[in-house]
């Protein structure tokens, strides 16, 4: 039986080993995602403007929401809140899918020599894509109703990657789990819900009472949304200290799901 090595060194190598193939499957994904529907890749623009939309009715109109220390721009806390959901989606749509990740492409464990270790890659791949159309309808809002946004916007894509990195940590954790235990699906789908309302997007976390406030470093969303937030809306830099911890976390964590992926693939044609 063949041996998948589980080195740091395997895991970049394989990358640059399998990047036409990468990039030939993300395309495969973002644009069979569409396929067949009449719109095709623009319901991925259609959506993110009809739910900023929703957001900015509700919470500036119904609700006249403001978030502690911003404006009293109506339409502020839809952008604040949008900002957020653009990190907690992307990571929401990669973790929700992996479970069922390897039970999808059961034709590539059993009869096609495919390197299945590039799979969390690809979803995360496309669910990049939609947050990159999703950022673009955020700043095309946020240049119209409140003006130019601050420069630290270029600081954008430095903030996320350690989610992109920490959320396929978790792929391959879940993909691999997910072919032992089939219930792992469902438990994914409750906590991504309960993570929705326990990091900081529809609330300030100075809102909340101290020890409550500590609690949140422990979701490892938290910070990266207060990150982004910090470049994209109040213009500031990212806290260095925070940044270099959330990048060696995630680099951790993905090199350790690496391992444990590359240990157990070895079981998955038994089981499936």
């Amino acid at each position: 039986m063949q041996d998948f090595s589980m080195s740091f060194r395997e895991m970049g190598a394989s990358l640059w080993r399998n990047r036409y193939l990468l990039k030939k499957s993300v395309q495969r994904e973002v644009i069979g995602r569409y396929r067949g529907s009449a719109l095709g890749v623009l319901w991925s623009l259609f959506q993110p403007i009809f739910m900023l939309a929703v957001y900015t009715f509700v919470f500036s109109v119904v609700f006249k929401a403001r978030w502690p220390g911003g404006s009293d721009s109506k339409t502020e806390f839809a952008l604040i809140l949008f900002s957020g959901l653009m990190v907690f989606n992307l990571f929401a749509e990669c973790v929700n899918r992996a479970p069922n990740l390897i039970l999808d492409n059961v034709n590539y464990v059993k009869r096609v020599i495919f390197p299945l270790e590039i799979l969390p890659w690809v979803v995360l791949g496309g669910a990049v894509f939609n947050a990159g159309v999703s950022f673009l309808v955020w700043l095309v809002a946020d240049i119209l109703l409140q003006g130019i946004p601050p420069w630290t916007i270029i600081l954008y894509p430095v903030t996320l990657a350690p989610l992109c990195i920490l959320t396929v940590g978790f792929s391959f954790f879940l993909s691999s789990l997910g072919v032992f235990i089939r219930d792992i699906a469902q438990m994914i789908t409750i906590i991504t819900t309960a993570l929705l309302f326990l990091t900081p997007i529809f609330f300030a976390v100075e809102n909340l009472p101290p020890a409550y406030q500590l609690l949140l470093n422990f979701n490892p969303l938290s910070g990266i949304v207060e990150q982004c937030r910090r470049v994209l809306l109040w213009g500031k830099l990212p806290d260095v200290t925070t940044l270099f911890l959330q990048y060696a976390v995630s680099i951790l964590i993905c090199w350790l799901g690496f391992a444990w992926f590359q240990k157990t693939r070895k079981g998955f044609a038994d089981v499936i």
